[in-house]
């Protein structure tokens, strides 16, 4: 075993201990410590996410920014410490942490009888929204990549694949994306990350172009699936509360237009709530410096 696993098994396993034997008003000061620290030291990731903050949010100060970043790391801190929490847990338990802001479009959408790819991003609590979903409308496929870690790639597989949650790796999964479909499960996709110019359409994002993911638009149009971008945030409540945009039916727009607005979803997501976009990522890199 590499070093590298023995490190975040040990890290891994410390976190599961303290989640299971302290409560949670604790647990939420350890993840303010932990991210008052990573904050601190973490010179890399800072630089990362106030470049990304003074283009997506070019009115705010460096001490605005400032602000926001420490609230970013803090937010991740908690969804990490709930991700372990959700591990061999119940429906029930699922159900009773999450409020749907608009039930009605995911009815209506189902009543459909049409495919349905879930796009959504690397926002909030995203780990949480397959398991939501599966615990209360049933069977979901959710695309990714696997971890470099294989220890911890298998312990987060088991997390992500309870409650009939099919796990498909983005490495040579078409075949699987696409009979999950013709087996009338749902499909979850990331799309929000950069990538190659043939995996992508160049679009405006946060008045930037940029290569946004085009993969469920493709997937959609050969399918004749619809496309519902779908985003989980936590209010002040303390619930994880999941939004449904209305779908849009690839049989009536363009490649160009079905990426568009997957992309708009994301970008009015961010500005609703910035603090929960993980802006770790060098979204923009193809057209700055970091």
């Amino acid at each position: 075993m590499k070093s590298k696993d023995w490190l975040y098994l040990f890290a891994y396993y410390t976190l599961k201990f303290l989640v299971i034997i302290m409560p949670d008003f604790i647990l939420d000061f350890l993840a303010f410590v932990v991210a008052k620290i990573v904050f601190k030291i973490n010179h890399k990731h800072r630089k990362i996410i106030d470049t990304n903050l003074q283009i997506c949010f070019p009115e705010k100060n460096q001490l605005q920014r400032d602000r926001l970043s420490f609230q970013i790391y803090r937010n991740f801190a908690n969804f990490g410490l709930d991700c372990i929490k959700n591990q061999n847990t119940s429906k029930e338990k699922i159900l009773n942490k999450i409020v749907i802001d608009n039930e009605e479009i995911i009815n209506e959408t189902l009543k459909s009888q049409r495919g349905i790819i879930f796009t959504t991003a690397h926002y909030g609590n995203w780990e949480l929204l397959s398991l939501a979903y599966a615990a209360k409308f049933g069977a979901i496929s959710i695309v990714g990549r696997k971890l470099e870690s294989q220890k911890m790639d298998s312990i987060l597989a088991k997390n992500r694949t309870q409650f009939d949650i099919e796990l498909i790796d983005k490495q040579g999964g078409l075949r699987k994306m696409l009979n999950a479909i013709k087996n009338k499960r749902a499909l979850g996709i990331l799309t929000d990350q950069d990538c190659a110019d043939n995996e992508s359409i160049r679009l405006d994002f946060f008045s930037k172009k940029i290569n946004y993911q085009m993969g469920a638009s493709v997937l959609a149009q050969r399918t004749k699936a619809l496309i519902l971008p779908t985003f989980i945030y936590q209010a002040e409540d303390k619930k994880f509360h999941i939004r449904f945009f209305k779908p849009i039916d690839p049989l009536e727009k363009s490649m160009e237009e079905l990426t568009l607005y997957q992309a708009n979803c994301c970008e009015e997501m961010i500005k609703f709530k910035p603090d929960e976009y993980f802006f770790f990522h060098k979204r923009f890199k193809e057209i700055i410096e970091y």
